[in-house]
């Protein structure tokens, strides 16, 4: 549906993540006379890649201390998702309901098949009707778009590459009689960084997307501008704590759950709102009122 070609730019940014994380591999190997590291890390990436795969939507679901809801305890929320499930002419997802008063929303799963929609308590109790199914659309098409496998690699990926690169810092790279010291200790803090700024990158081109896709699939972009307006809001007042698990998990989420300015927001993996909100106006021709 989207016209952005963001699916080339992704598939370029995961080639460069993949070369960060293999050039981590060549460092070490340098120290060590071995090609074996540049193995090991690709073996790492693949099995790391392998694992959130398989498990994205277990892992986000424990996170959120989510539990799964029928149509007689969440009708309209059942509705919502249904009606436009087979809108788009795809499966209908299991759904979740988070108790925390944080509002926001997330889908995740490996495949429209294996796929969990979860609202908070927050969001439902923050949005009207239309705001929510506006929301549930975005949603739906990051599951049908495949982009919960595409930011969950990214994030196992990224993860791996931070994890070498503080072992490189504390360790030096294996022989030290070989190691170039101050190659070593700039690939061990700037490859984080990069990887950060990679995963960062890939998960706002996927928002943006969700966005416009949604909004074709509802056919109300200015619903969904008004619910992230709302959202914004909302995360002021009842932020996420910033637990672990949660912000591993928060690249999923509709809008990024914690307080932050200045530098986080910088680099938060979510674009900024209101550029968000000024594209969904575009779409539907004028301003929200």
């Amino acid at each position: 549906m989207h016209r952005h070609h963001n699916g080339l730019k992704t598939a370029a940014l995961f080639g460069v993540l993949w070369a960060v994380l293999l050039g981590l591999g060549a460092l070490i190997g340098s120290s060590t006379r071995s090609s074996a590291p540049i193995w090991i890390m690709a073996l790492v990436g693949v099995a790391t890649t392998a694992y959130g795969y398989w498990n994205s939507d277990k892992i986000a679901i424990r996170a959120m201390q989510a539990f799964p809801v029928n149509e007689a305890e969440a009708p309209q929320l059942y509705q919502a998702v249904r009606e436009l499930s087979g809108r788009a002419q795809q499966p209908m997802p299991r759904i979740y309901i988070s108790p925390t008063m944080a509002p926001n929303a997330f889908a995740t799963g490996r495949n429209p098949q294996n796929a969990a929609v979860c609202c908070t308590a927050g969001i439902l109790r923050l949005l009207d009707a239309r705001e929510l199914r506006a929301v549930l659309g975005h949603e739906l098409m990051h599951v049908y778009s495949r982009d919960i496998l595409t930011s969950s690699v990214a994030a196992a990926v990224a993860g791996v590459i931070t994890s070498v690169g503080q072992l490189l810092l504390y360790f030096g790279g294996g022989d030290r009689r070989n190691a170039n010291p101050l190659a070593t200790l700039a690939m061990a803090l700037l490859a984080p960084f990069a990887a950060s700024l990679i995963q960062m990158a890939i998960s706002r081109t996927r928002e943006f997307d969700a966005d416009e896709d949604g909004a074709v699939l509802t056919g109300d972009p200015l619903a969904l501008a008004s619910a992230l307006r709302k959202i914004e809001q909302g995360v002021q007042l009842a932020p996420l704590p910033t637990d672990q698990r949660l912000v591993n998990a928060s690249h999923l989420m509709i809008a990024n759950p914690f307080q932050g300015g200045g530098m986080a927001k910088l680099f938060s993996t979510h674009p900024p709102m209101d550029e968000r909100i000024g594209r969904l106006e575009r779409m539907a021709g004028r301003p929200l009122a």
